[in-house]
């Protein structure tokens, strides 16, 4: 009997759990603003529609606004993000791409 074994690096999985939060955003790349509006967000990224996407494969900048009463807080909480754009999909009419945070940083 032959085991496989991978490492757990090497499996790709979407485990984060995702909030359906729709959230208006604006992400920056080095040459460009893409508003959109978040579908979900995770602590490892996010989907987002918008009338025109960045490239995948771009970095890109944004900030989320977190409302106090999801995160179950007196004050809102600002995320500073940056992170790429992993793919793009189009789902029931809808431009939508996906994107990976890399770093962040918050104010609350």
């Amino acid at each position: 009997m032959t085991t496989l074994y991978k490492s757990y690096e090497s499996v790709p999985v979407r485990a984060a759990v995702r909030f359906p939060l729709h959230l208006e955003l604006v992400l920056h790349t080095a040459d460009k603003e893409y508003p959109g509006v978040t579908e979900d967000v995770s602590a490892n990224g996010l989907l987002f529609t918008a009338p025109e996407l960045p490239p995948v494969g771009a970095e890109v900048r944004f900030e989320l606004t977190m409302p106090a009463a999801i995160m179950g807080g007196a004050v809102d909480v600002l995320l500073h993000c940056v992170g790429r754009i992993v793919r793009h999909q189009r789902l029931e009419g809808k431009s939508m791409a996906a994107a990976v945070i890399d770093e962040y940083s918050f104010r609350g």
